[in-house]
């Protein structure tokens, strides 16, 4: 050290000199050799290519692998530098020998570059090759050797060598050329890409290729002589042939790539894609897509999650269509009309909330709102119909009466928690058609929802009767674990029990005709699942969950363009059963007893079993609907001894009265309920002698309050009758007809009136002989 000092007093300028030497060697080599745009690469989970974009510059360059397939490695060095693990960064042999070559030939036929220098080379563009530049050249790769490992330069190399045509890279090299992996490639087929970056615009395939061909052999014949690869391997090898025109690369979830481009654009991506899943749900939608476009149906989109670690299994954002047809537009994130799809949400906020039990009895009557009158798919009306199974059957009438006693505001803070982003408005703006698709949402939204909640009984069961403060996170199709936050008491947004009744109804809802005897099979699982068709046969849903799994299915026209035919069941449900045959067979959901109570079911009602209820189960509600009311359906009636008629005691001894429990409904439920259950029965009516208690009812089934009415001609020219019908508690009574009051007949039993009212408004009154009344104002259209 001291001499060193020494040395650098007696020589300050020539230490000088050393030192800026020194420094300007250090800085010499910038610190990112390469600023080319790279095209964006997705992977599958498994590290197979999905798909790939063009770099901005036109070029197919891939971003830098980290790895190079061992038979390329050892044709490429075997071809362009056999001493590469040896030398500096340069060959003074090599360069002696091309130095006398071009020096005895008066121009330049050999470079003598090592790959170091061809690195140094590729990343200041091609320039001239002088000598000046060659010192340059040698100079920085020797820089280059003292920043990185022999292997990350061999990297940089194989990363950035021209392929031929617009093919940088091995990796774009090998898709392009062979249409698989880098890592796949045959002895011959890596020998073939070793000798393309030596003149890619001379010899690639599809050009000169007997030219290729020889340089390829001649290769092959070193790696052979230097006793790489045997004999048989060799020949084999200079067997093969070339390839003749590049392959497109594969486009297999081309939509997720347009996706993923926006955000990591020049990236390589590895996904959570199943490609094996992707490909075959990819030739489910073809498939469908040709037999759907026969009929207008251009666009379906596909979306499969896993339940547990919320990873993207396939994703499909639109069918093979053409571009006429929106082919490029995703259409999983896009709004569309809901449809039925929220009915589930509304079953299970209202379990939740306590407000039914699952089998509660929900009114299915023709039902006006102001000027809004919902219509079930059938245009039919049960009466009354189990909560479950008007979730089950998608009806639409039991659906908006119970978003009416639920409360659309409450109802509204529900779906505000599912962080659904296309219901944007307030509630007051979608009114009760919220649920029958007044509002909008996206595929990836509700599966994200479905899978939340499946996901929510899962690990209820799982944890000790706990539940995890972000189950309702957003699903990822990156390779990154999920955060689903900390396990808590209390529930995220519905219980357990709400959840698992909610799957209960969905599992039976009834399957496409070549899936309708499922439960017979032993292959077949349970899934619960709902369909949805909006307003004007524009958009048609189908979404499942099992214990493991949610699959989502879109189907209609990307302009929003209706079509006959276009139902969920019908188009989207085949698809979504079609998927689900993909994916491995699940378990269903445990029971979540924790978030249970046992309590007395009324079976007629669906109810808390009242003490007069006649027939009785025992069944596990959520906590919650404990607060429900008992049944309201069942009264104590007192008969003869006969049981043909009602009786009291002005008319029977007290002795010779039978106390019967039965179960009766309101008239216009009633009306409608017997005609779907023929076991239903009138109450009996009292007998001539007694005096029958005055407590009656009648509704109108047509027409409804403040409805406008056309009334049809008939062929002849004449205008049809309005037929106007009541419900009555106690039909046996006698009912007096009136139209803006002008007595026009009386009915009895059954309860139809024929009129023929002109043009205008008008008020229908009924007067029963009791002396009670009903009004209702109607309008007649010309």
């Amino acid at each position: 050290m001291l001499k060193l000092i020494r040395y650098i007093k007696h020589h300050k300028i020539k230490s000088a000199i050393i030192c800026i030497a020194l420094i300007a060697y250090y800085f010499c080599l910038p610190k990112q050799l390469f600023k080319d745009p790279t095209a964006t690469v997705i992977t599958s989970n498994s590290n197979q290519l999905l798909g790939a974009l063009i770099a901005d510059d036109g070029q197919w360059r891939f971003p830098e692998t980290d790895s190079i397939p061992e038979k390329f490695k050892t044709c490429i060095l075997q071809f362009e530098d056999d001493y590469f693990y040896k030398h500096p960064g340069f060959n003074p042999i090599s360069i002696f020998k091309a130095l006398k070559q071009n020096i005895s030939s008066g121009e330049v036929k050999r470079g003598g570059s090592t790959i170091t220098q061809q690195v140094i080379r590729l990343s200041r563009k091609g320039r001239k090759r002088t000598y000046f530049e060659k010192l340059k050249e040698l100079v920085l790769a020797t820089r280059l050797e003292f920043r990185h490992s022999k292997d990350d330069i061999l990297n940089l190399y194989v990363s950035h060598a021209p392929f031929g045509g617009n093919v940088v890279g091995i990796d774009a090299a090998a898709w392009r050329y062979f249409n698989r992996n880098a890592s796949d490639l045959s002895w011959a087929e890596s020998a073939t890409l070793a000798v393309l970056p030596n003149a890619p615009s001379l010899i690639y395939p599809g050009k000169n290729q007997e030219r290729l061909f020889k340089k390829r052999n001649r290769l092959l014949k070193k790696i052979y002589d230097n006793g790489i690869i045997d004999k048989l391997t060799y020949e084999l090898s200079i067997a093969e042939g070339l390839p003749h025109k590049p392959y497109p690369l594969p486009q297999i979830a081309p939509h997720l790539l347009q996706k993923i481009a926006k955000k990591d654009k020049g990236k390589r991506i590895k996904t959570t894609l199943n490609i094996s899943l992707q490909e075959q749900a990819n030739g489910i939608v073809k498939q469908h897509y040709n037999q759907l476009k026969q009929n207008e149906i251009h666009n379906i989109s596909v979306l499969v999650l896993d339940v547990k670690t919320r990873k993207v299994l396939s994703y499909i954002g639109n069918s093979p269509t053409d571009k006429a047809h929106q082919k490029n537009v995703d259409i999983i994130d896009k709004p569309r009309s809901t449809g039925s799809i929220l009915k589930p949400f509304l079953y299970a906020s209202m379990l939740d909330a306590g407000d039914i039990l699952p089998n509660t009895l929900v009114a299915d009557i023709p039902t006006q709102f102001g000027s809004y009158q919902p219509e079930n798919f059938n245009k039919e009306f049960d009466g009354a119909v189990p909560a479950d199974m008007a979730l089950s059957r998608s009806l639409n009438v039991p659906a908006v009466r119970m978003l009416q006693d639920f409360g659309l505001d409450r109802f509204y803070q529900y779906l505000k928690q599912l962080n659904l982003k296309d219901v944007k408005y307030n509630a007051n703006h979608y009114g009760l058609s919220l649920i029958l698709g007044g509002a909008e949402s996206n595929l990836w939204d509700l599966c994200k929802s479905y899978a939340a909640m499946a996901s929510t009984l899962n690990h209820f069961n799982e944890n000790s009767s706990q539940y995890y403060s972000n189950e309702f996170c957003e699903p990822r199709f990156y390779n990154s674990e999920m955060n689903f936050g900390k396990l808590t008491q209390e529930k995220t947004i519905f219980d357990a029990a709400s959840i698992y009744h909610t799957f209960e109804s969905m599992k039976q809802v009834n399957r496409p005709e070549e899936d309708d005897s499922w439960e017979y099979y032993d292959s077949s699982q349970e899934i619960a699942w709902k369909t949805g068709t909006s307003f004007g046969f524009r958009d048609a849903w189908a979404i499942g969950t099992t214990k493991d799994y949610v699959v989502g299915v879109w189907v209609g026209n990307a302009d929003g363009e209706g079509r006959p035919g276009l139902v969920g069941v019908q188009t989207a449900a085949p698809i979504l059963f079609d998927v689900f045959d993909l994916l491995p067979k699940s378990d269903w959901f445990d029971k979540p007893y924790d978030e249970m109570i046992e309590v007395q079911i009324c079976d007629k009602s669906g109810y808390r079993a009242s003490s007069i209820c006649d027939a009785v189960s025992s069944k596990f509600i959520q906590i919650s609907g404990q607060k429900t009311e008992p049944c309201p359906y069942h009264k104590l009636v007192h008969l003869d001894v006969s049981k043909q008629f009602q009786v009291n005691s002005s008319c029977e001894d007290v002795s010779n009265i039978k106390s019967e429990s039965w179960f009766t409904l309101p008239p216009l439920q009633a009306f409608y309920y017997k005609s779907k259950n023929p076991f239903y029965k009138d109450l009996p009516p009292f007998r001539t002698d007694c005096k029958a208690s005055t407590s009656v009812t009648m509704e109108f089934i047509y027409p409804t309050q403040q409805s406008t009415i056309f009334l049809p001609k008939d062929f002849d020219g004449n205008t049809n009758d309005l037929i106007l019908k009541v419900a009555h508690s106690k039909p046996e009574l006698e009912l007096f007809w009136y139209i803006d009051e002008t007595y026009v007949g009386k009915t009895k039993n059954l309860h139809d009136m024929a009129v023929l009212p002109k043009p205008g408004k008008h008020t229908i009154t009924v007067v029963d002989e009791l002396g009670n009344e009903l009004k209702h104002e109607i309008t007649i259209s010309e």
